[in-house]
C-alpha cells in the first residue's frame, strides 16, 4: 500500500490513483478513464506484490504438507481468512468459506441449503432487478423439488416495492435472495429492513454483496443476514476469489457442495465422514495465492478512511447526476433515492453498444448491455444501458471526461 493510503485520515482519490499501475496507461492515444468498476476493479500494487511474493517464495499446497513452504502457505492462507472474518465482523473462521466468487457462493447455498430444505409448494423470493447469478441458481434448486421462485416487484424508479415484499412474505417463503446494491441500476436496497421482515416471517435471507463491499463497511452480525456473498475482484482483489459468509448453525446442517480432498475426515467404501467447518465446503486445492491477494485488498481498503471514501463516492455520483440533468437527450435508468457505484443511462435514439464503442475510442471504459439483468431490462422495455461505474480512484475530472466523450459521440451518432 502507498504511504499516502496507509496514513490517510481523509480521502484523496488522485493520490490513491498512483497505487494502480493499470490506470497509468493510454488507450487509443488517450489517458485511460476507467469507469467499468462494477464489472471488475483495477488492482493496487500492494495486491500485485502480494500475489507475486506468494508465488515467488511460498508457493505450496496447504494444510497437509510436512515442509517449510507448506507451513508458510498454510499460515498465509488461514491468516487471509482471519482478515476476512474481521472485515465482515463474522463470528469465527468457521463462518467464512472460500469460493471462486459471488456466483459460486450463491450456487453453494442453492445447491446445499436450498435443495436440502425446500419442498413442493415452498417459495424463494428474489427481487426483479437481480443479477442472473442471483436468479438462475434458485430456479435450478426449485426445479428439483417443486418449489417456486417469485419476483419481488421493483418500481419504475428502480426500488424494491416494500409493501409488495411484505405481502409476499407468507408461510410458503423459505428463503429470500436480494442484492445489497444493484449492479445494473446502482440501487442500494434497504437490506436491514428486508432481513428483519424475512426473519419475522420465518424465512432465511441471502445478500448478494458483490456490489456492496467495495462501497460500504459490512457487519454481518449487525445485519443479522443468514448468508452474505461477495467477490474479491470487485473490491480491488484478484479474479477467481470469493467469500461466502454463513451463520455457523446453518453451515453445520448443510450437506457438502463438492466432494474430494480437504472436505473429508475419513473415506472408505463403507462410507465417508466430512471435515469440520469451514473445510467441509472447500474440496480440492484452493486458490491460495488468490486468498493472499484478497487479504492484501482487505488491508488496502482498511488502510483508507472508509467513511471518507463513501462520502467521496456519494459526491461523485451526485456530480454525475447533476451533469446528466443538463445533458440533452440523456435518460437515467434507475432513479432510486440511494444509489452507489453504478450510473446507468441511455442516449436517446442511440444503441448503448455504439456509445460504448465511441467512448472507448476516446480512452473511456464503460460497460454496455443488459448487465446480466435481463428481467429488469425487459420491465423497462429497453435492450440495455450504458453503465459508468465508479471506484475509489475516480474523480470529478473522470466524470467531466465522460460527458465530454458523450458530447463528441453525439456528433457521430445523431
Amino acid at each position: 500500500m502507498s504511504v499516502a493510503a496507509a496514513t490517510m485520515t481523509g480521502f484523496d482519490a488522485k493520490t490513491l490513483r498512483a497505487d494502480f499501475p493499470a490506470l497509468q496507461q493510454e488507450v487509443n492515444g488517450q489517458p485511460l478513464i476507467y469507469l467499468d468498476n462494477a464489472a471488475t476493479t483495477q488492482k493496487p500494487q500492494a495486491v500485485i506484490d502480494a500475489l507475486s511474493n506468494y508465488y515467488s517464495r511460498d508457493n505450496s499446497n496447504v494444510h497437509r504438507g510436512a515442509h517449510a513452504l507448506s507451513d508458510r502457505a498454510t499460515v498465509a492462507f488461514e491468516d487471509a481468512r482471519k482478515k476476512v472474518v474481521q472485515f465482515l465482523n463474522a463470528g469465527s473462521s468457521k463462518e467464512v468459506l472460500w469460493t471462486r466468487g459471488t456466483t459460486e457462493s450463491i450456487n453453494l447455498v442453492a445447491s446445499s441449503y436450498a435443495r436440502s430444505v425446500l419442498k413442493e409448494g415452498d417459495r424463494i423470493l428474489v427481487s426483479a432487478m437481480e443479477h442472473h447469478s442471483n436468479i438462475v441458481p434458485w430456479q435450478l434448486a426449485a426445479q428439483t423439488c417443486g418449489a417456486e421462485v417469485v419476483a419481488i416487484p421493483v418500481s419504475e424508479n428502480g426500488e424494491v416495492e416494500l409493501d409488495a415484499y411484505k405481502a409476499l412474505l407468507d408461510e410458503r417463503v423459505k428463503l429470500v435472495a436480494v442484492g445489497h446494491v444493484s449492479n445494473a441500476l446502482g440501487t442500494v436496497n434497504p437490506i436491514r429492513e428486508m432481513i428483519q421482515l424475512a426473519h419475522d416471517a420465518g424465512a432465511k435471507i441471502l445478500i448478494d454483496g458483490a456490489q456492496g463491499v467495495p462501497h460500504f463497511d459490512v457487519d454481518v452480525q449487525a445485519l443479522d443476514c443468514d448468508f452474505y456473498a461477495f467477490s474479491g475482484h470487485k473490491m480491488y482483489g484478484p479474479t477467481g476469489t470469493g467469500v461466502l459468509y454463513g451463520k455457523e448453525a446453518l453451515l453445520e446442517q448443510m450437506p457438502p457442495y463438492h466432494g474430494g480432498g480437504e472436505m473429508i475426515k475419513t473415506v472408505s467404501f463403507d462410507g465417508t465422514t466430512f471435515n469440520e467447518l469451514p473445510f467441509k465446503f472447500e474440496a480440492g486445492t484452493p486458490n491460495i495465492g488468490g486468498a493472499v491477494g484478497l487479504a492484501a485488498a482487505v488491508d488496502y481498503l482498511q488502510g483508507i478512511d472508509r467513511a471518507a471514501l463513501a462520502a467521496h463516492e456519494t459526491a461523485l455520483m451526485q456530480y454525475a447526476h447533476e451533469r446528466a440533468a443538463g445533458f440533452e437527450g440523456l435518460k437515467r435508468i434507475g432513479c432510486a433515492k440511494t444509489i452507489a457505484g453504478a450510473f446507468s443511462f441511455l442516449l436517446e435514439g442511440v444503441h448503448p453498444a455504439d456509445v460504448g464503442m465511441l467512448l472507448d475510442q476516446q480512452g473511456i471504459a464503460v460497460r454496455t448491455g443488459d448487465h446480466c439483468a435481463q428481467p429488469i431490462m425487459k420491465q423497462f422495455g429497453i435492450p440495455g444501458t450504458v453503465r459508468a461505474s465508479f471506484a475509489l480512484y475516480n474523480t470529478r475530472e473522470d466524470v467531466d471526461a465522460l460527458f465530454a466523450g458523450l458530447e463528441k459521440a453525439k456528433t457521430f451518432l445523431l
